[in-house]
């Protein structure tokens, strides 16, 4: 897979910030102009090769760019399998960290992202500079449902520090950018059909409509279907991108683009050490990485009567499904998406030194998923709910766990580009809403079977019904000097950040039985939080780059924090970081490379635990609280090579990085149940859970004719610890993959560039745990990896 690098950034002294922004500003007004335009690509015109792929020398290795930032190029992009998720494709990146339940990354549920200090919530993602707001599976707008590999033209990340012009109020550094193509001038389209292991089909069709007086367009549309890998259940896919395009005749453009994403699909379940190993007395005889959900609904045995292999007996007499091991039934465990996002972005020059950006997006979306509840545990919530909430009904059997979402984001960016001397300016604002609906309830089916169908006319017990929002300002300035005959690169910026936070409604079933609708309000605001970075060209290949910022993020899982505890719970502190990394970059004829060092520190980390309700009266409940700081420091190459002896038929890549991240503080008052004394948790100095020290991603490409190109890869993992107080450990393990393509360049009747392509992922077979739901002090559990998968693809352009 041909990986592109990147890199940005420089390190400032906060309290004097606001001093050297002025002084350098009035400096670069006073100053004759030594360059017209600052972020330009490199003087250095080689083509570099990366995989098979050619890329310019300034996209492979991050020319000019002051942060350590990465790209993906569009070939790298099309050579992975069909219908890999924009999230899965991360691994191949220095320092991302990726496990995901299968091939393709498709279960929401199953994927993680870590990198240097930071996971998935808190790394900022945008589409074509919009926003994608929280990465959270409920109510969030996580990246993987918005594209389609086909339709992008690359993917950038800063794993660090992302500029301080992209808004986002998730990061606390990390910045993914997904960029997509613009229509083409030519009328025509592009079609692809795959067969794959799993019973996978997915069929690709976009169709160009051409340049037509300044018009563009295209649309598309993919339909993924398959079986899950382990066990029963399918997944569906149903995925629509559209673009317009309108080229002003100043050589700006306005462009309108949506993406809807119809989603369904069976959950698999994650599993203990014990249970991976067959050790945990599993009832049904499971184990290994094919632990699954069941297939059929076990026969139910009278009270008292012995179990066979094919039955469960009843745990309550009279009660056929009262045994909690029919939750393992598949049918029970379903999530469902349908989501709509629209934008509207206006691009233009209002003067050779001005340039104006402003994007305005409207996002929609719904769903649901259901889980099973277990009879014994539905009554104890019906008894506590019944002489209270109107309408219940008793359990009947195995309960039918409904969770409803709803909500909408809406929001704006605007930017200000103006060049005076040698000084870029750069101003703008991001305003945004979002309003998200939470509804939660236990439903009865018929004859309390789990094959029966749900009945919503009754309802067992009542868990959540709420509305949360939040409304977030975010104000950035920047100011890029271009100094020392160009050869320096100088970037001063800060952004402020103000987010207010409300939640309404029955949070949780306490809420219902006291009879109450609270609105708990909060607000994180920092009005400074400073950038500042250099980029030096040594000569016309080689350059030394640095950076420094500081972040506060909307503490994650918000809605997680405020309806989990009582309606007297503090506000949790928002979680802030410091990064700081230091770098060297070079391009030759055949090779180039980057290497990055860095520092993070990152502070008022938030977990779930028991502890004690501030102002709670000695309640104790399980809630999101601050746990102290973690650090993390490392190093992170990526580099190409075409050595010349063999003719270019042969190019090498690898990344390699190296991450060490540690707990700085122990936690007081910790409880292992509402009923255990608080003890302090001995975290300082620990290792942070699911963040493996050395990753590694490499691969070789051989072209030895034109329209044949093969690349064998591997990926390995170090080991990992998987809860606070590193008790517990998954081991390392190598991933290998291969791809081959057929026909680039050969055409056929209406066709041009037929090709086929067929993918190998994990050739080997390896059997790992993947996928890692820390705990605090106890044993994980896990997603196994997935087996070996082929794909076979043919596409065509037309």
């Amino acid at each position: 897979m041909g990986i592109v690098m990147t890199n940005t950034r420089l390190s400032p002294a906060s309290g004097r910030f606001r001093a050297l922004l002025l002084a350098a500003s009035i400096l670069g007004g006073a100053t004759p102009a030594l360059a017209q335009e600052t972020d330009k690509a490199s003087t250095v015109d080689e083509l570099v090769v990366t995989g098979a792929r050619v890329s310019e020398a300034s996209v492979a290795i991050g020319t000019d760019h002051a942060t350590a930032t990465v790209s993906i190029t569009r070939e790298a992009l099309l050579s992975a399998p069909a219908g890999i998720t924009g999230l899965k494709m991360l691994e191949s990146l220095p320092g991302f960290n990726v496990q995901a339940n299968d091939a393709l990354g498709m279960y929401e549920f199953g994927n993680s992202v870590s990198v240097r200090a930071f996971n998935f919530q808190q790394i900022g993602f945008l589409l074509d500079n919009i926003p994608m707001g929280r990465s959270d599976q409920f109510g969030g707008s996580p990246i993987y449902r918005y594209v389609d590999n086909e339709n992008l033209l690359r993917v950038t990340a800063s794993a660090g520090a992302g500029d301080v012009s992209l808004p986002s109020y998730a990061s606390l550094g990390p910045i993914v950018d997904y960029f997509t193509q613009k229509p083409s001038e030519t009328a025509g389209g592009s079609l692809s059909q795959t067969l794959g292991s799993d019973s996978l089909r997915r069929t690709f069709l976009r169709l160009e409509t051409g340049e037509h007086a300044g018009f563009s367009a295209y649309v598309s549309g993919s339909i993924i279907k398959g079986d899950l890998w382990r066990g029963p259940g399918t997944i569906d896919r149903k995925h629509y991108e559209g673009k317009i395009n309108y080229a002003l005749p100043n050589g700006g453009n306005i462009s309108f683009q949506t993406v809807h994403n119809d989603y369904f699909d069976y959950d698999s379940p994650s599993i203990t050490k014990a249970q991976y190993a067959g050790t945990a007395g599993d009832v049904f005889g499971r184990k290994g990485r094919s632990f699954a959900y069941l297939g059929n609904v076990p026969l139910s045995t009278p009270f008292g009567t012995a179990a066979t292999d094919s039955s469960l007996p009843q745990t309550t007499a009279g009660v056929p499904y009262s045994n909690a091991n029919y939750a393992q039934y598949y049918k029970f465990a379903v999530n469902s998406r349908q989501d709509h996002l629209y934008g509207l972005t206006l691009n233009t020059p209002i003067t050779d030194a001005i340039d104006v950006t402003a994007t305005g997006y409207y996002e929609d979306k719904e769903g649901y998923g259901v889980s099973p509840e277990a009879y014994a545990t539905s009554l104890a919530s019906y008894n506590a709910e019944r002489l209270i909430v109107a309408g219940l009904t008793a359990p009947k059997g195995l309960q039918y766990g409904l969770s409803g979402i709803d909500g909408t984001r809406k929001g704006v960016t605007g930017k200000v580009a103006w060049r005076a001397g040698f000084n870029k300016f750069e101003a703008g604002v991001w305003l945004e809403d979002d309003d998200y609906h939470r509804t939660q309830a236990r439903y009865n089916v018929q004859d309390g079977n789990p094959d029966g169908a749900p009945l919503f006319n009754e309802p067992v017990h009542l868990q959540r019904n709420y509305v949360s929002t939040r409304e977030t300002t975010q104000l950035f300035l920047k100011d890029t000097l271009s100094l020392v005959d160009d050869k320096l690169k100088v970037e001063l910026g800060f952004k402020a950040t103000d987010i207010d936070y409300k939640i309404t409604g029955y949070r949780n079933p306490g809420d219902y039985i006291a009879q109450r609708k609270p609105t708990l309000t909060a607000k994180w605001k920092d009005d400074f939080l400073p950038q500042v970075g250099f980029v030096y060209d040594i000569n016309s290949r080689d350059q030394i780059f640095s950076s420094y910022s500081e972040n506060m993020a909307l503490p994650r899982g918000a809605d997680d924090v405020f309806s989990a505890a009582s309606p007297t719970v503090v506000a949790p502190k928002p979680e802030t970081s410091k990064n700081l990394e230091l770098g060297y970059r070079a391009n030759r004829q055949t090779f180039n490379a980057s290497v990055v060092a860095y520092k993070t520190e990152f502070k008022n980390r938030l977990q779930q635990f028991n502890t004690e309700v501030p102002g709670g009266g000695g309640t104790i409940e399980s809630f999101y609280q601050n746990v102290g700081a973690v650090e993390a420091q490392g190093v992170e190459f990526s580099g190409q090579w075409k050595p010349a002896l063999l003719d270019g038929k042969i190019f090498f890549n690898a990344n390699v990085s190296y991450n060490k991240s540690e707990f700085q503080d122990d936690v007081p008052g910790y409880r292992a149940s509402a009923t255990a004394a608080p003890i302090t948790l001995l975290t300082k100095g620990k290792s942070v859970p699911d963040f493996p020290e050395w990753l590694f991603q490499g691969g070789v490409t051989v072209q030895p004719t034109d329209g044949v190109v093969f690349n064998l890869s591997a990926r390995h993992i170090d080991d990992r610890f998987t809860n606070f107080v590193n008790n517990e450990t998954t081991g390392g393990y190598t991933i290998w993959n291969a791809y081959l393509d057929l026909g680039d360049g050969f055409g056929a009747g209406p066709f041009e560039q037929v090709k086929a392509r067929v993918n190998v992922d994990n050739i080997f077979d390896k059997d790992y745990l993947g996928t890692i739901s820390t705990t605090v002090n106890t044993p994980a559990s896990f997603r196994p990896g997935s087996h070996r998968t082929i794909q076979f693809t043919l596409s065509a352009d037309f």
